[in-house]
């Protein structure tokens, strides 16, 4: 079964984003595990939330992520959308707390994320 192109829709406050996913083991943990709603944690300009039942492929553990990636970090057990600097960053890109599964990508203008900084849950759901 080709994975490639499966779209999911992350709604957080007033901004609705589409994401494409990777085809990795974790990505597609991921995908069985939607739709959720739950609640965000926020870090910088990263989002982060617990996606229970996932378990971590580590395919492409890295600490290089830029803006509009959408990781797994396992040893939280978290989805982490990056759309801007984090308190670790040096520079423009995000650096995450420790190497993440980079499982897919936003498309469109992740920085709109931004504009959801106050929202309390966020939604992620397949297309």
């Amino acid at each position: 079964m080709d994975n490639a192109g499966r779209r999911v829709r992350i709604s957080v406050g007033p901004v609705s984003l589409e994401a494409e996913l990777k085809s990795n083991k974790t990505a597609d943990a991921i995908y069985a595990a939607l739709p959720i709603e739950t609640a965000l944690n926020i870090w910088g300009e990263e989002f982060y939330f617990k996606i229970p039942g996932v378990t971590d492929h580590r395919e492409t553990a890295t600490t290089q992520v830029k803006v509009g990636d959408v990781a797994f970090w396992g040893a939280g057990g978290v989805l982490t959308i990056f759309f801007g600097r984090t308190p670790m960053s040096r520079g423009p890109d995000p650096v995450p707390v420790d190497r993440v599964n980079i499982v897919g990508r936003i498309l469109g203008d992740p920085t709109l994320l931004r504009q959801a900084m106050s929202a309390t849950k966020i939604k992620v759901e397949k297309i």
